[in-house]
């Protein structure tokens, strides 16, 4: 999460500035709170255990999360999901004299004074993980009806309720919260608190999206207040905006990935599931970056044929996410691992590509082929080309320098033990039906074309603002060159000039071609507004409009943005190139 301190003043701010990217966006406010500075590693209890939870099978879990070794890999998280409370029917879940949910204690018992989610969020702790669990939107209807006093105030769970109804997939009656009245903040602070009272280090917060903005802001500002870090994860298929970066550490951009019918936990997915995030990996990809990640959900491999999908299958599963850099979760029976898909779940490699925090573009999507890329601040890229046909195999090629890659390199397996496949400038492969061939691809000379480009006039570099934002409209400007990942710039055999990693676009804003028009940082797409010929006099030219890169007014100063300008061989409007 990009610090909740600041969510409430951001989010209208952030969501305006992806209406009107012209007001082009500085990220440097939204100042990491410590949570999250990676994606977060664990184990999701949803997967295996769904409808079905108790103490002693979540325990059984946790121990195979340590013993397998699984844990000292990164994978510190064990998430507590649905059913954990007490639901006796639509009513709603039973509640405390407060209105908070209450712990099912024959599932869960007590221990002395301890709640049941006390005992396991200890026991967790002892193991030396982080405890997760699940919460939904509103106030139960059993707190409505009994007119449970919010603790620390003199107000009544009634007088906070709506008519209407908040989402609870399972046990239902829920009751939305009215933001706007008295109590209400302090409901969710109580609530919070209790939660943090318990050990909890990670929140679910399920059934949000647009709708329910209010109570993720209400929760977000809630948990900062315990003075506990608890990440605080959304779910489920929220849009794809800037809203959710201030006020969370993660959120689901799909639906479930499981694929079992109710009442079984198998299998864990299936193919429509897991190909389905091909396109939400690519749209949602610019929103993800530090202290705030996509998640893809838990992967759907672990258990061998009750995964519900081929080996192949299972490889594109995880190197999608692992390229996504998506929130990296387990799923399966931790009981029962299958030897093949423990060596993936256990990969460095695998998991060394989604914790460098690059959430990957997607460079080609054509027929069978999609291959999703990204440039390491060392200059190693890591390519995934997949074969969404899952009947067959396809051989496919694809020039480096479609990626910004000029040259050859060199290049090797990061599935099969850092197999050499030679040194090419074309990479040529046969792709298993549903399959991936994921490679890195180190520069045999320098740094593959990749650098800063330095103004003539200032001898500043192009810089994108924050340092760390992949968001759409982020200023570009002019900085002291540092060396930074930020102002590293890849120029494409399609005229694009890359950044962030190669994920990002130099961008005219709304395809403009007057003078004055901004140019900022977007999310490939490759139209005409990110076109550009790079001249031998050292202009670099919009090919749609012929209008130079300009720095604004020839000012020299740091923080000065780009636009386009009519050519005039102005020092402000020559570049060069800093390998």
């Amino acid at each position: 999460m990009r610090s909740r301190w600041k969510a409430l003043a951001l989010t209208a701010a952030l969501s305006a500035a992806l209406l009107a990217p012209e007001a082009t966006m500085s990220t440097a406010a939204a100042s990491d709170n410590g949570l999250a500075t990676k994606p977060l590693m664990g184990w999701s209890g949803w997967g295996f255990l769904q409808r079905d939870p108790t103490a002693a099978k979540f325990k059984a879990q946790v121990d195979a999360l340590a013993s397998s070794g699984l844990k000292d890999l990164g994978y510190t998280y064990a998430n507590m999901d649905d059913f954990w409370y007490k639901c006796p029917g639509s009513q709603g879940p039973d509640v405390d004299s407060n209105g908070r949910w209450v712990t099912d204690e024959s599932l869960f018992p007590g221990s002395g004074s301890r709640d049941g989610m006390q005992v396991l969020a200890d026991y967790v702790h002892g193991k030396g993980m982080k405890f997760g669990l699940y919460v939904t939107p509103g106030i139960s209807a059993q707190a409505v009806a009994a007119k449970s006093r919010i603790k620390g105030t003199s107000y009544t769970a009634d007088q906070i309720a709506t008519t209407s109804s908040a989402s609870n997939f399972n046990c239902k009656g829920m009751r939305a919260i009215d933001f706007g009245k008295p109590g209400a903040q302090e409901f969710i602070d109580s609530w919070a608190q209790q939660f943090a009272d318990w050990g909890v280090d990670y929140l679910k917060l399920d059934g949000v999206g647009p709708s329910k903005t209010a109570d993720v802001t209400a929760w977000s500002k809630a948990l900062d207040k315990t003075g506990r870090p608890i990440a605080l994860n959304l779910s489920a298929s929220l849009s794809a905006s800037s809203t959710w970066s201030p006020l969370a550490n993660s959120w689901r951009i799909d639906g479930d990935i499981g694929a079992s019918p109710r009442g079984y936990s198998f299998p864990l997915t299936s193919w429509a599931n897991v190909s389905k995030r091909f396109d939400d990996a690519a749209k949602y990809q610019p929103y993800a970056g530090k202290g705030g990640w996509n998640d893809l959900d838990s992967f759907g491999v672990g258990n061998g044929e009750n995964d519900g999908l081929t080996p192949p299958q299972r490889q594109t599963n995880m190197a999608l996410w692992a390229l996504a850099s998506s929130q990296y979760m387990l799923g399966a029976d931790l009981t029962n691992l299958d030897p093949g898909d423990k060596e993936l779940l256990a990969s460095k490699r695998l998991i060394a590509i989604d914790q460098d925090g690059i959430p990957a573009s997607r460079v080609i999507k054509n027929g069978d082929e999609q291959v999703f890329a990204k440039r390491e601040a060392n200059g190693t890229w890591y390519i995934g080309v997949f074969n969404t046909d899952t009947t067959s195999s396809h051989t496919f090629s694809l020039p480096l320098a479609q990626l910004g890659l000029s040259g050859s390199a060199k290049i090797t397996d990061m599935i099969n033990n850092d197999k050499p496949l030679g040194t090419v400038s074309t990479y040529t492969t046969s792709v298993a039906a549903g399959g991936v061939a994921l490679i890195s691809a180190v520069p045999t000379s320098g740094t593959g074309g990749t650098g800063a480009l330095v103004s003539a006039d200032s001898g500043k570099c192009v810089d994108t603002d924050g340092g760390n934002s992949y968001l759409p409209g982020t200023k570009e400007q002019i900085w002291d060159c540092n060396g930074g990942f930020n102002q590293m710039i890849t120029p494409t055999s399609t005229g694009e000039l890359r950044t962030m990693g190669a994920t990002e676009c130099l961008d005219v804003y709304e395809n403009g071609t007057t003078p004055g028009t901004k140019v900022s940082q977007w999310n490939c797409h490759g139209g005409s507004s990110q076109k550009w010929t790079v001249k031998s006099d050292g202009t670099i030219v919009a090919q749609h409009s012929g209008l130079c890169l300009d720095v604004v007014g020839a000012r020299t100063g740091n923080g000065t943005g780009l636009q386009l300008w009519t050519c005039n061989g102005g020092a402000n409007q020559k570049w060069s190139w800093d390998h």
